[in-house]
């Protein structure tokens, strides 16, 4: 099975784009990853649902752990 984006040529991520509260820190779970837009990363997770969490908020205090790019 080969990636789409991969063979259409289209710039993209693999990994998992962590997002953190402060509204501008983000990490992606891929070590090679070189540019944290949104628009490359077609899983967007919030840090607390990292396991076994993101200390930088309290449990429970944020919506819906997953959401898809647009």
């Amino acid at each position: 099975m080969e990636c789409a984006f991969c063979t259409d040529g289209i710039d993209h991520c693999h990994g998992t784009l962590v997002v953190h509260p402060d509204g501008g820190f983000a990490e992606c779970t891929d070590p090679g990853c070189a540019d944290l837009d949104r628009i490359r990363h077609g899983l967007i997770i919030d840090c607390h649902a990292v396991d076994p969490g993101c200390g930088c908020v309290p449990h429970g205090s944020l919506g819906p752990a997953l959401r898809r790019a647009s």
